[in-house]
Parts: structure tokens; sequence; C-alpha cells
């Protein structure tokens, strides 16, 4: 369960954007639950394992809505910083839940899971697939822009194969299956559809504004942007990398951003990340959709409680 929480943060990132005609929503899969993102509050549901949903709400922080946080491509990164913070805080309650209470897990540990997550990221993501470049690069005699795609390349195979990898571990599997319910639960939300597990059932699990996308997405643009850096020490080409995140980051959230509220040239431009989210989502039982639902339910009216019947919880953080 501690090695799931290191794990999910590199694959786990959630929706950014909401189409325009409806109110912002936004989710991740957590441990047996969902994250939703509303207008102003997360909403987390997370069921027990004696079965009722536990039900958690606090407000989003406001500091992404002033000065410069709002400019393009620096509000991108803001707010992949804001969803990671958010994010872990919410896998450490819904693993605090899953675990039941006499296993809480301590703040070391957390601590030592988002450690673990950012050296897999940089050493998996960033490191491997330059020195994967560097090695083809000295074999093929490659041009500077033909090892920097050699790279994305690289990069791009290192992350299909994780995903797939920790695909069949039965735990993320599950998780997966969660981060189908919350694609499904927000699909039906932005078609106007009943909000119950039958009518959310009937929507696809795969969605445009997906994090998965997002990553697929960021592979690509680092292969322009890192082009721009030229060669020198293993420790400035990894570190380079490293400082370029950010910019990486910004302009890819523009591009999903813009690719996700166009019908036309954004919906084919999208449409090859799409596939990548067969593996990252499962199809969801009644019960996951169920969980999904209550948490887009205290995600738009945190004020709610005993929404689906049981012995929910509704506790606020502000």
């Amino acid at each position: 369960m501690r090695l799931i929480k290191a794990i999910l943060p590199v694959i786990n990132i959630s929706l950014m954007n909401a189409a325009p005609e409806r109110i912002p929503i936004g989710g991740q899969a957590v441990i047996e639950g969902v994250l939703m993102k509303g207008p102003e509050h997360w909403g987390l549901a997370v069921r027990e394992p004696g079965g009722a949903i536990r039900l958690k709400s606090w407000l989003g922080s406001d500091w992404l809505k002033r000065g410069f946080w709002k400019c393009p491509v620096v509000r991108g990164f803001a707010t992949m910083v804001e969803m990671m913070r958010t994010g872990m805080k919410a896998l450490s309650i819904s693993a605090d839940i899953s675990l039941g209470e006499e296993e809480k897990i301590s703040p070391m540990e957390t601590a030592l899971s988002i450690a673990v997550a950012l050296v897999g990221v940089v050493g998996l993501f960033i490191a491997l697939p330059m020195f994967v470049s560097e090695y083809l690069s000295s074999r093929l005699v490659l041009s500077h822009i033909g090892r920097n795609i050699t790279e994305g390349a690289a990069r791009g195979v290192i992350f299909i194969g994780y995903i797939a990898a920790i695909s069949m571990w039965k735990d993320i599997a599950r998780v997966f299956e969660y981060h189908g319910a919350e694609h499904k639960t927000i699909n039906a939300y932005e078609h106007g559809a009943p909000l119950t597990p039958e009518s959310a059932a009937a929507y696809s699990r795969i969605h445009r504004r997906c994090g998965t996308s997002f990553l697929i997405v960021v592979i690509v643009v680092s292969i322009m942007v890192f082009s721009l850096v030229g060669g020198g020490s293993v420790l400035w080409r990894v570190g380079s990398r490293v400082l370029l995140l950010p910019l990486v980051t910004g302009i890819s959230y523009e591009f999903i951003k813009g690719a996700s509220n166009s019908d036309s040239w954004g919906k084919y431009c999208i449409m090859p990340a799409l596939s990548l989210q067969y593996i990252t989502t499962r199809e969801p039982s009644q019960d996951q959709l169920e969980v999904a639902l209550a948490a887009l339910a205290v995600a738009l009216d945190p004020g709610k409680d005993n929404m689906t019947g049981g012995a929910e919880e509704n506790g606020t953080d502000r």
C-alpha cells in the first residue's frame, strides 16, 4: 500500500479544465476512492473496509487565481504543483481510511513516499532516456536533433512500459477501475445526464483532459524544448532537463487546454494520446461509480452528507 503512494503521483494527474458549458470539474483516483475538484472545493470519497463511504471536503487554494500565476504557461506549472500537492494529501487520507484507523501512515512515511516518487520520475523519465539516447547516438552517429528525438522516443517507450507493468499489479488495477469511474462520472456530468451509477456507466471511460494524455503531450513537447539545450556534461544535461520541466509542463498545459475545448483541430491532435487511457482506466463496478458520484456531489456542495444512504462522514478542512 505504501508503494502505491509512491507510484501513483507519477501517473495519476488530475483533469485540468472542464468544458466551457459546465462548472469546472477535475478528478483523480485514489486508494479505494476518488478525489474531485469543484469550483471552490475539493471533494474526497473513500470506501471504508466495512462498506460505508467516508466523505471529506476542503477549500481549494486561491493563489492560482491571482497575479503572476494566472499568466499563460506559468499557470500550467502552478496548476500541476497544486494538483500534485492536493493529490498526495488525498492519497494519504485514502490510505489511512482503507488501512483502518489503527494503521495510520506517519508523516515520515508520507515524506518518504514523495521522495521515492521524485527519484523515480528523475531516474526513469529523465536520466534513463538520456543515457539510452547517448548510447544509441554513439552507435548511429545522430545529430543533436536526432539525439533529442531518440531521447523523447525512449522516454515514451519507458513510460508506456512502466504503465503496462504496474497495471498487472492487482492493487494498481483496482485504482485504475476508480480512474475509469472518475472519467465516466465527469463525462456524465458534462453531458447533463442524471448522476446515478446506472446513467454514468453508459458513458466512456476515456476523457480528453486526462492526466495520462497530458503526460504523452509532455513527452512530445520535451523533444522540442530540450532540443534548444546544447551538449555538455551528464550533470548539465540532466540538470537542464529538470530545470526546463516547468516550461515543458506549462506549454503542454496550454496545448491540452486548447485541444480539450476544440471539436476541430484539438479533437484529432489529442486522439493518439487517448489510446493510453485504455491501460490506465478499467471498467468500474456500480459500487465504484457510486463512490465517484459521491465525490462529485461533495465537491459541488460540501455541505451535503449521507449522500449514498450509508454511514458517511463529511469532514471539512478550511
